[in-house]
């Protein structure tokens, strides 16, 4: 008989309350891994990553679901920073003041890459600034973004057109 691999998924905070309990009650990792269904790496790991300093040698499980899910929930953030031209952002702003000045998403770039030096949060492509733009919700500030724009296309032509225009050698 063959065994399908599993597929990885994140543990839900129903899962960690199960395995606090688990683990308040002694269970093995590995016991853990099979009534949640998953590989016991992902239950060690867990456990390594959330348990709590132990503090004058209680015998207690130092792992607490709340605490692990409220981790959790910040690592996620931490890997997943804004975009630089994300509308909560100040960088935002300055480009969209200087398209409604009728400036191009090209001299903005070569503008702040001007002004800024490498490496710096506030140097933005030309590429970015369009993916900014076309990719808003549908609504008012993506119609006034794109009005500004001298070609002011309510969709991204590709440069192609359908078609490859390279000469391939």
């Amino acid at each position: 008989m063959q065994t399908s691999p599993r597929r990885y998924q994140q543990l839900q905070p129903e899962d960690r309350v199960t395995m606090a309990s688990l683990l308040q009650q002694n269970h093995s990792l590995r016991d853990i891994a099979a009534v949640l269904n998953r590989a016991p790496s992902t239950i060690s790991r867990e456990r390594r990553r959330n348990v709590a300093p132990v503090v004058d040698f209680v015998e207690a499980s130092p792992y607490a679901s709340a605490n692990a899910q409220r981790s959790c929930q910040q690592r996620r953030r931490a890997a997943r920073p804004l975009a630089k031209l994300h509308t909560d952002r100040p960088m935002f702003e300055v480009v969209r003041r200087l398209l409604g000045k009728r400036w191009s998403p090209e001299q903005i770039a070569l503008t702040l890459a001007a002004l800024y030096p490498k490496g710096h949060g506030y140097r933005v492509s030309t590429e970015t600034i369009y993916n900014c733009i076309y990719a808003q919700p549908v609504g008012e500030l993506k119609r006034e973004l794109v009005a500004c724009l001298r070609h002011a296309h309510n969709k991204r032509v590709p440069r192609s057109k359908g078609q490859d225009r390279r000469v391939l050698l």
